[in-house]
């Protein structure tokens, strides 16, 4: 990779497999060169809803107006440093309203916001998907009146279903010159069994039937598109995230959120191939360019709290079990 800045870190990591880095994402991006990620993917702050740090720089201290304009340019070199027809992937929300901020208790349209955020950058609105949630969780762990059976008994006008997640994908325009081809080779989630025992229970009966089984491989890839083509994903573990009690700081950050890694491991092996470069600028504590290692990608990721790098440093130690293809250099300190 060629550098085209000479912005430097606080602090970094880099290794054949990742290369991650404490600062500001909005500072950081500007050292990558144009055209070189294959695919991103974040889950970017809820606008107003959680503060992560006390840091002036954090975007997730900022509301309104003040909020959009820092995310827009980073939407704006996101669309810079990606690959002509490859996608990034948005994990988003509707958020709630309260009284106390907002004088009523609704939900207002993040969701909308952010797509029309990215097409207002030149993105195209791809795709999208919702991911189910358990109710009765999200009651216990946001305490919503909403969602509580004593509030349909006593006036059901205020009640309401709990909010979904989303992932909302964009692609950057023109041709993808480097086609993401081939079969699903594993599925990501829960409930589905794709093993040649039960293949062969499946040949075995469609053999009865008069009928020629497809070959193993065609079968269960099949079977997973049928999952991820879904519009709506019920099969996504919502327990399975990396670890993060090391990356709290109890006097600055009130909320942390690591995102599933079946979620980010599905858009992984979707839109993107074994070699390629995966960016997120939101770093957190690792979750995603974790996922990309593991699964032979090259990952890069920027992270502004210096709890939520450390934690990151730790988590991404032991990864490497699958090797890409190509050594990923230091965008700050080295140029190719």
């Amino acid at each position: 990779m060629k550098i085209i800045s000479e912005i430097k870190a606080v602090d970094q990591v880099i290794t054949d497999d990742y290369a991650i880095y404490q600062g500001d994402a909005c500072e950081l991006i500007r050292a990558i060169p144009s055209e070189s990620v294959h695919f991103g993917v974040h889950s970017p702050p809820f606008e107003g809803l959680y503060k992560f740090s006390n840091f002036d720089r954090d975007i997730s201290n900022n509301e309104g107006g003040a909020f959009w304009e820092h995310y827009a340019f980073l939407i704006q070199e996101l669309l810079r440093v990606t690959k002509p027809g490859r996608l990034h992937a948005v994990h988003c929300m509707q958020l709630p309203t309260s009284k106390t901020r907002n004088g009523f208790i609704g939900v207002r349209d993040f969701r909308g916001d952010i797509i029309r955020a990215y097409q207002d950058a030149g993105w195209i609105f791809h795709s999208e998907v919702c991911i189910w949630k358990d109710p009765v969780i999200a009651q216990q762990r946001t305490k919503s009146l909403r969602l509580l059976h004593k509030q349909i008994v006593k006036d059901s006008a205020m009640s309401g279903q709990g909010l979904a997640d989303y992932v909302v994908m964009f692609r950057k325009p023109g041709d993808n010159p480097e086609p993401i081809s081939g079969a699903f080779e594993q599925f990501i989630g829960t409930g589905l069994d794709i093993s040649r025992e039960a293949y062969d229970r499946h040949a075995a009966e469609t053999m009865q039937e008069g009928r020629k089984p497809w070959p193993y491989e065609q079968w269960a890839s099949i079977l997973v598109w049928q999952r991820y083509a879904s519009p709506v994903w019920s099969d996504i573990d919502q327990t399975r995230t990396l670890q993060y009690r090391g990356g709290r700081d109890q006097k600055d950050e009130q909320h942390i959120s690591p995102l599933q890694l079946d979620v980010i491991e599905r858009c992984i092996d979707l839109w993107s191939a074994k070699g390629d470069v995966v960016l997120t600028p939101f770093l957190g504590i690792g979750s995603e360019v974790f996922c990309a290692v593991e699964m032979g990608r090259r990952g890069i990721g920027f992270e502004l709290k210096p709890s939520y790098f450390a934690q990151a440093v730790r988590n991404l130690k032991d990864t490497g079990k699958a090797k890409g293809d190509t050594p990923l250099l230091s965008i700050a300190d080295t140029a190719a």
